[in-house]
């Protein structure tokens, strides 16, 4: 039996079953959640090799058990080809995920009790950048900067100010719900007048980058972390990219202090996916992933919804939906009873509680590489507009635009 998925049917059908389920679910919807993609073929069939039995803790040449000699060449290839892609000095893949390579950089840099600078969770940052229910933000002394009031984008002057009154050990930028491109030349000058780290958390940038979208972060900071599993349609896992100076630090921080042995099947899988983000194709992806996202935010946005930001220049589109009546978590139901799914968000300055918030916040990456169209932006727009306006138990009306969404993707 050469099928995984007959052998797994046979050996488990209880599990088989409920992964069909699964995959029926996304062939049924649209899937606009931000922090995924679809990771492709080839990834998946790394992901499944015989690399997922192997045990190599340590590092290529440095390893703490035998036989790891094509699994060194598995990991050195993934590393060189990151460094190609991203222009990077330094190369780690081997971060189980995003967030263990977010919490290596502070181990590498910062110790317990050091001054940390980073985006407000609610104006767009993550938890791993200082929140006080992540080890990030009980261990360190957090101060946070935000955007203004006026424009929904960072306030550089007050985040120039803070960190020359704070002196921070580790300036942070990007962040997980914050939709516009950042100033790294200013980042850069700060960091450096400051006489601190710059960390560019690059989780939802770093796609976009090596597609040509954005500018790259790598030449201005001192450590990128990257998401593989984004707009990057990797493995789910973690990546490093850093000025050489920094290895060793960086090394130590991962392997021993974080984590034990890497997963090599993702390892390899990483080495997959950014040959394949080295190419015509992904670029082409990644640039109708942001043309997507814009599209789609600006027909929303004559709908009335109100784009958080002013708009976005990512794969993010974040949208207040209180001009509508609804709560984030009310519109975020609507839309799943219509097989549409996103997540529910905070404006940066709602007054709504967390666990409701004022908005949405979606991503494109997933659906363009399901086979979203440019063309077909519009429909989906009015589509996401008539399932907003229907409560969910509204089972008729959700059932219609569940239909007409299932048409218009098998177009």
């Amino acid at each position: 039996m050469n099928d995984p998925r007959e052998a797994l049917a046979a050996a488990d059908p209880e599990l088989a079953a409920l992964i069909g389920r699964e995959q029926a679910r996304r062939d049924a919807g649209l899937q606009l959640l931000a922090a995924e993609s679809v990771a492709t073929p080839a990834v998946r069939a790394a992901m499944a090799s015989v690399l997922s039995d192997k045990y190599a803790e340590g590092y290529p040449g440095r390893r703490f058990h035998g036989g790891c000699e094509v699994v060194d060449e598995v990991e050195e290839l993934a590393r060189a080809r990151a460094r190609t892609l991203f222009g990077a000095e330094y190369v780690n893949v081997q971060p189980l995920s995003w967030v263990l390579a977010n919490l290596a950089v502070l181990a590498a840099f910062a110790k317990p009790g050091d001054p940390l600078l980073s985006l407000s969770l609610r104006h767009g940052g993550h938890q791993t950048h200082g929140s006080r229910a992540n080890s990030s933000g009980r261990w360190f002394t957090v101060v946070n900067y935000g955007v203004r009031p006026d424009t929904e984008q960072v306030d550089y002057d007050k985040l120039h100010d803070l960190a020359m009154i704070h002196r921070p050990r580790v300036l942070v930028a990007g962040g997980t719900s914050y939709t516009r491109t950042w100033d790294l030349p200013r980042l850069r000058a700060i960091a450096d007048e400051a006489g601190c780290i710059l960390w560019v958390d690059a989780a939802h940038l770093a796609g976009l980058a090596a597609g040509g979208v954005l500018d790259s972060p790598v030449p201005y900071a001192d450590v990128v972390t990257v998401a593989t599993n984004k707009v990057i349609r990797g493995p789910r896992g973690g990546l490093l990219l850093a000025r050489a100076e920094h290895a060793e630090a960086l090394n130590r921080a991962v392997f021993p202090f974080l984590q034990g042995a890497p997963a090599m099947h993702s390892v390899a899988a990483k080495a997959v996916a950014f040959a394949e983000t080295a190419t015509p194709a992904f670029r082409d992806y990644a640039g109708r992933v942001a043309a997507t996202a814009r599209d789609l935010v600006g027909v929303l946005a004559e709908r009335g919804l109100r784009p958080v930001g002013g708009g976005t220049d990512t794969h993010l589109g974040i949208l207040d939906v209180s001009g509508l009546g609804l709560t984030g978590r009310e519109a975020t139901a609507r839309l799943a009873a219509s097989g549409i799914i996103v997540d529910k968000a905070v404006t940066p300055f709602d007054t709504a509680p967390v666990t409701e918030g004022s908005a949405i916040r979606f991503g494109t990456a997933a659906a363009v590489a399901e086979g979203l169209r440019a063309d077909q932006v519009p429909a989906v727009a009015e589509l996401m507009v008539t399932a907003l306006s229907a409560p969910v138990d509204d089972a008729a009306r959700h059932t219609a635009v569940a239909r007409e969404l299932a048409a218009l993707r098998a177009e």
